[in-house]
């Protein structure tokens, strides 16, 4: 023990290892007081020698290490961390803190350690595809070394979750908490309602949260809580006890903790919102495997990321696929971008690299003149679209570089010259290469593929909804290449509009399969051609029982 620690904490099951000192030191302080118990605590400062990559290889089969913790300013080699931490996550929870996730962060991050920050989007990448817990506090991370360090069985089943209380407003928080967390609260059984109701008086709530009024005894709650254990329809209870005159909270404590031991496969959290007896009550829980909290959210939250380790840790192990592409046709498009220069694939060009890489794309040819736009589109067949290909113009939507439906040789060459005049218009120097004339796409929703390259952490693959409006919803979802089958299932219930691609209004589910198989083929163009700074694949617009690639972006150097 080489330390300037003024105390230890109680020796328990958890190893933690932290990026400043003086940080560890206030967490040691306060696992004594909320009684984590610590076998192992590592300050590692700038790592000029131990990193935390070592310390998890250390603690990976400790048998005295059961829960890890680490406060990481810096991720020296996020790939070996990626590889040993998605080992570690089915066997035990990691719980991290990142700083750095501002501007301001970054660079105070920067100053302390010596090593730059890596961007956000990737460190969050990286803890979901190892199955590794981000705290987005030092609150947030006591509250799951809580859950997860006294937590007597492996979780709950599901993420159906009772609340049981004695006051109204904190049932109300925690079943806003909940809800938020993305737990569930569903109805209760009608066998356990039309058991309670007697039981209780008229004021009293007898649902989901169950509300027992301030009048709830120790006996109270021995009873509520042994019949919502009992429910077959739920697999978690969180026990909210808001001590009144004349009910302490070790007698209330008492009765829980004796109920719950009745039930050892049913998870239960405690909320302890009195200071009257808090050290006694919380103790009584801890000691019989129940996390104790002293608010609603906190319990909420901690309940929330148990039920998502256990979903991590039983995800089925999915290896990367090589799947058959056309490499040396992908080959030489790249090579000819690097050698003339430009440093951005014609669209064409883009489309044609896609398509060496087996993802659909929407067939187009270039035209430079209205009478070869005219002679092209009637070879392709009405309606198409139009659309202006020049290097300088990212965003074609905004310079009135797209016209769609274009029915007959005489629009097409209308729209010819004005898809050419309102680029010029736009972008007085921009090099117009031609006009894409692509046969018109059936009308679907709207997604966007992507990669691009974090300087720290390598290629990032990107999957999200897309359309024009893809920079003002943000709604995306990144995981760092190469990707596995599970990571691309992952990404895509990781979005906030993930139902979007259920079935809707009549409108078919999205062929996940397909999705996947694009999100694949992008991960494996990302490693096996490192010239490629950036691709968009957007719209990646879904069509029947597949996808098709509309249009696409790319960027090499």
């Amino acid at each position: 023990n080489g330390t300037f620690a003024s105390a230890l904490p109680p020796y328990g099951k958890v190893g933690f290892v932290s990026q400043s000192g003086a940080l560890g030191l206030s967490v040691l302080d306060y696992a004594r007081e909320y009684g984590i118990g610590i076998s192992q605590f590592v300050s590692v400062g700038n790592k000029p020698d131990v990193s935390g990559n070592d310390l998890l290889e250390a603690w990976e089969d400790d048998p005295d290490v059961e829960v890890i913790l680490m406060y990481v300013e810096s991720f020296g080699n996020p790939i070996r961390f990626l590889e040993i931490a998605g080992r570690i996550t089915r066997r035990k929870p990691i719980i991290v803190v990142k700083s750095g996730r501002s501007r301001a962060g970054a660079r105070a991050a920067s100053s302390h350690t010596g090593a730059l920050a890596a961007s956000d989007v990737a460190v969050d990448a990286l803890h979901a595809q190892a199955g590794v817990l981000r705290a987005a506090s030092v609150e947030e991370l006591f509250d799951l070394a809580i859950a997860f360090s006294t937590r007597r069985n492996a979780g709950p089943r599901s993420r159906r979750t009772a609340v049981l209380t004695n006051a109204g407003g904190p049932g109300i928080l925690a079943a806003d908490a909940c809800e938020a967390s993305g737990l569930a609260l569903p109805d209760l059984d009608p066998t356990t309602v039309a058991a309670l109701a007697p039981l209780f008086p008229p004021e009293a709530s007898i649902r989901n949260p169950l509300d027992m009024i301030a009048s709830a005894t120790p006996a109270g709650y021995r009873t509520a809580l042994g019949a919502l254990l009992a429910d077959p329809g739920i697999d978690a209870v969180l026990a909210i006890f808001v001590p009144p005159l004349g009910v302490t909270q070790e007698d209330v404590t008492l009765a829980i903790a004796s109920v719950a031991g009745n039930h050892p496969e049913t998870t239960v959290f405690g909320v302890l919102m009195g200071q009257e007896g808090l050290p006694q009550g919380r103790a009584t829980l801890q000691e019989a495997g129940i996390p104790a909290f002293i608010f609603p959210e906190s319990a909420a939250r901690a309940l929330a990321a148990v039920c998502r380790w256990n979903e991590q840790r039983d995800r089925p192990a999915s290896g990367v696929e090589a799947l058959p592409v056309d490499r040396e046709a992908a080959a030489r498009i790249i090579g000819a971008a690097l050698k003339g220069g430009t440093g951005r694939l014609a669209e064409d060009e883009a489309l044609e690299l896609l398509a060496a890489y087996g993802i659909p794309v929407a067939r187009g040819r270039l035209a430079r003149s209205a009478d070869e736009a005219a002679a092209l589109a009637n070879g392709a067949g009405y309606p198409v679209v139009l659309k202006i290909v020049a290097p300088a113009i990212i965003h074609k939507t905004e310079v009135g570089g797209v016209e769609v439906g274009v029915r007959d040789e005489a629009e097409v060459r209308g729209a010819f010259d004005r898809i050419v005049g309102k680029a010029k218009a736009a972008v007085p120097d921009a090099e117009v290469t031609g006009i894409m004339v692509q046969s018109m796409i059936e009308r679907g929703r709207e997604l966007i593929v992507g990669l691009s390259r974090d300087r720290g952490f390598g290629p990032l693959v990107m999957f999200g909804l897309g359309g024009v409006l893809v920079e003002v919803l943000r709604d995306v979802a990144f995981r760092i290449a190469p990707i596995a089958r599970a990571d691309a299932r992952a990404m895509m219930a990781g979005i906030r509009g993930a139902r979007i691609l259920d079935e809707v209004r009549g409108s078919p589910a999205v062929d996940r399969v397909a999705v996947e198989d694009v999100l694949l083929r992008v991960s494996q163009l990302a490693i096996d051609f490192p010239a490629i700074a950036e691709l968009d694949v957007n719209p990646l617009t879904v069509i029947g029982t597949g996808v098709v690639a509309v249009d696409a972006r790319v960027l090499v150097r």
